[in-house]
């Protein structure tokens, strides 16, 4: 099986950067009240300000690294002769096989940052399936980075393999 482009990891830092600065703030809101009412002087309530903060910001990077390199690492594809093979996950695996016969269409995409570091997302949709996550509606072929050449040739190799099918 093939291992996505290295700059997926990019892709996987922002996504757990974002939920982890949105639990971050949520928890802020919380915690600066009653340390502020437990203060007995700024003096220490600065300090304990930006202990607290240090520590926050060091294990979110943490956990980001952390994330993004498993997801990197469990996140594989293959064409086969049959269809398309896809294997993700970190705690909980998911395999999915994707059959040429129920291939319609495939997009690609490039957003600044794939156009910056040089990868593209494939789409390949197929008949009957539509599933709308957090970040909106998603193909069941979603690959979210390979590189610009490799989206490429799975396009044509998938457009052959339609077209052949509809005696084109």
């Amino acid at each position: 099986m093939k291992q996505l482009h290295k700059g997926a990891r990019w892709i996987f830092r922002i996504k757990v950067y974002s939920s982890l600065l949105f639990i971050l703030i949520f928890s802020l809101s919380f915690i600066l009240p009653i340390t502020m009412n437990a203060s007995k002087s700024l003096d220490n309530f600065g300090l304990k300000i930006s202990l607290f903060s240090v520590f926050i910001i060091g294990i979110t990077i943490l956990i980001g690294e952390i994330y993004s390199q498993l997801a990197y690492k469990n996140w594989k594809y293959e064409l086969t002769s049959n269809g398309l093979k896809l294997e993700r996950g970190i705690i909980w695996k998911k395999y999915s096989a994707i059959p040429f016969e129920r291939v319609q269409n495939i997009d690609i995409k490039r957003g600044i940052l794939a156009r910056i570091i040089g990868f593209s997302t494939l789409n390949i949709q197929t008949a009957g399936y539509h599933y709308t996550g957090n970040s909106g509606a998603i193909s069941e072929g979603y690959i979210p980075a390979v590189s610009i050449e490799e989206a490429e040739k799975i396009r044509d190799f998938l457009v052959k393999k339609i077209g052949k099918r509809q005696g084109l």
